[in-house]
């Protein structure tokens, strides 16, 4: 058994997802409570990746690491032409 400590959290859910919670749930043949676990779960994964990311990129912009826009705009409007520019640098 799962002796991992844990706190209850309570929301309140639109009804149409909360009853696609409940079908899946149904489909899958697993409680509801794993449902939003996995759900939570990947969302608060999904969150870090993107505040690293983040803070990557504004580490690059600090280090200088940029493209100018004209030519990000140059390349974009290249691309549905017969001769594309290089991917600007």
């Amino acid at each position: 058994m799962n002796t991992m400590n844990t706190k209850v959290l309570t929301a309140h859910i639109p009804l149409p997802l909360a009853e696609q919670v409940d079908l899946i749930a149904a489909r899958l043949e697993r409680s509801r409570g794993w449902i939003i676990k996995q759900a939570l779960s990947a969302w608060v994964g999904q969150e870090e990746e993107r505040r690293r990311m983040t803070l990557e990129a504004m580490a690059d912009v600090d280090a200088g690491h940029v493209v100018d826009h004209q030519d990000v705009k140059a390349w974009a409007n290249s691309l549905d032409t017969e001769t594309p520019l290089p991917v600007p640098h």
